[in-house]
């Protein structure tokens, strides 16, 4: 898909979107024929690499990544830009080339490619507010990826092995990996990059974030770090933190984004329970969020492309002339709120029932109620302010044809995966000893639904967004910290107005004052010379060599 992607620009305009497409199909067929177990290995410097192994839970991932990325283009056919749907298979391809890692090293090539490759989808946008939040999110993704080969590092110069694998939380090295799978996989307080970035992509571009990083970081958690139980904490916390901020929230795009920390919480908290039930629940729930999540931001996509909003005090009574879009909508809503016959209930059932039945009352409690929090964001607050509420005036009509065959394609999987599931099931790596449709399932289900919907109409006053903002934690990184810098620029201009004035000739007349004075004053830029880089090198080894005696 990557050697592909980069070789579409070479294509004449008529024959890229037919290849685009056809790429991961490709790719899906050559995951299915490549048998289980299967791997290959090179030697890098003093290591072994698996650059690729074939197992049951890389398989399913990368299956769901590579239905993903050809539905996802074919949406986006003629709104995107070529460089975006490019960057987008590339995208995708790294996403898959993690499923199928069996080294760390391969693990974080891969990793850091899909980084630059999402960087370039949201910046494909082309709006000043699109490269600003591509700029955050690459910092974002960048420090994520420092973590996670600072852990790398330490893990293979205390064990001598570069494989991935399970990961005991024992030694520092491992607590780093983690943090760095946890920021890419949404955890607050660094989850505030997705509700910051994926809404100023293009319509297709958010569809394509939406499936792949946090994805990626799931499968890294179900691998590495299955059974950890500050999982089941970090999931929870995402869930309620996910569905309080997108009941907050007036743009659609927004909610949408939120409710992807939302579900992914889920997925975190099955991994930390980790039971044989609660890891296919998890891997399960990552195979039915993608395309029913896919489903909803297609929908909104579909709006904003047609009307140019995306704020619901802007929008309502859409549903007059955009029947094929709200019900494409409303068929994702109910899939996220794991209504019956929809996937979403025969996947996140699948956690519920882990929780039960590793007697955990409180966390089984706290997955029902998280289940009436995101019928009420999603499953409701969505589609009812954009397609329905007040009658807001526009009447567009559906979106063109490309966009509205991607939309009832992943519209018939929901469903389709939601009565039958054995397919789904079949895949899954356990046995799978699961019933979801008893009768004890399906009335619990209906009833913590219906009374979500009578807490949203009965509370709908407080409900109605206004055309105001919500501040998250980027709000740290965003705001104060660059005026906590200038402040400190200011300071320091004090500083040295100070020292200018009233330290002693010697130090005015030292070369190492001379060099530190023309390396803070470039503040590294290309002015600096050689010398000061030497000086400052010089500096850091020596620090390193006095910590590596002292300690």
């Amino acid at each position: 898909m990557i050697a592909g992607a980069l070789l579409a620009p070479l294509l004449p305009g008529r024959a890229r979107g037919p290849w685009l497409i056809a790429l991961p199909l490709v790719a899906l067929a050559v995951i299915w024929a490549v048998p289980l177990d299967a791997m290959s290995s090179i030697e890098f410097l003093d290591y072994t690499l698996t650059p690729w192994q074939m197992n049951s839970i890389g398989r399913l991932f990368a299956t769901v990544f590579a239905i993903m990325a050809a539905a996802g283009t074919l949406y986006g056919l003629h709104q995107a830009r070529p460089i975006e749907l490019v960057a987008a298979q590339i995208y995708a391809g790294s996403a898959i080339g993690v499923c199928f890692s069996g080294d760390l090293i391969t693990l974080f090539a891969y990793w850091e490619i899909m980084a630059l490759a999402s960087t370039v989808v949201i910046w494909s946008n082309g709006s000043e507010r699109a490269y600003r939040a591509s700029l955050r999110y690459v910092v974002m993704h960048l420090f994520g990826g420092v973590l996670l080969m600072a852990g790398i590092a330490g893990h293979v110069t205390s064990t001598g092995s570069v494989a991935f694998g399970p990961l005991a939380l024992d030694r520092a090295a491992h607590w780093l990996i983690l943090a760095g799978v946890l920021l890419n996989a949404g955890a607050p307080p660094l989850s505030a990059w997705i509700p910051d970035a994926y809404p100023e992509a293009s319509p297709s571009g958010s569809v394509f974030l939406s499936a792949f990083t946090t994805k990626t970081a799931v499968f890294v958690l179900w691998v590495a770090f299955a059974g950890a139980p500050i999982l089941v904490w970090v999931g929870l916390y995402m869930i309620f933190y996910g569905i309080i901020y997108a009941l907050l929230e007036n743009d659609m795009r927004r909610i949408l984004a939120y409710s992807i920390v939302n579900q992914v919480g889920f997925m975190v908290a099955g991994i930390g329970i980790g039971t044989e039930m609660a890891l296919n629940g998890a891997a399960a729930h990552a195979f039915a969020h993608i395309i029913y999540k896919a489903l909803l931001l297609m929908s909104a996509g579909a709006v904003l492309y047609m009307t140019g909003k995306r704020k619901c005090t802007d929008l309502g009574g859409l549903f007059q002339s955009m029947p094929l879009t709200t019900v494409c909508g409303i068929v994702g809503a109910l899939a996220i709120s794991a209504f019956p016959l929809t996937s979403g209930f025969v996947s996140k059932s699948m956690i519920s029932q882990a929780a039960a039945d590793e007697t955990l009352l409180w966390v089984w409690l706290l997955l029902a109620a998280a289940s009436a929090g995101v019928f009420l964001h999603a499953g409701i607050k969505f589609p009812w302010f954009v397609f329905f509420q007040k009658d807001s005036g526009l009447r567009p009509p559906d979106p063109p044809r490309n966009m509205r065959v991607a939309m009832v394609l992943f519209a018939v999987l929901c469903i389709a995966l939601g009565v039958y599931p054995a397919p789904l099931y079949a895949i899954l790596p356990f046995p799978v000893d699961y019933i979801p449709y008893t009768a004890a399932h399906v009335i619990t289900q209906l009833q913590l639904l219906l009374f979500a919907g009578l807490a949203f109409f009965a509370l709908l006053p407080l409900m109605r967004r206004t055309n105001t903002i919500t501040l998250d934690t980027d709000w740290l990184y965003r705001c104060l910290t660059p005026a906590a810098w200038h402040q400190l620029e200011r300071l320091w201009l004090a500083l040295r107005r100070i020292r200018d004035t009233r330290i002693q000739p010697w130090w005015q007349e030292s070369l190492l004052r001379q060099q530190l004075h023309a390396m803070l004053t470039s503040r590294f830029s290309a002015r600096a010379t050689i010398g000061n880089f030497v000086l400052l090198t010089t500096l850091v080894l020596l620090s390193y060599l006095v910590l590596y005696l002292l300690f």
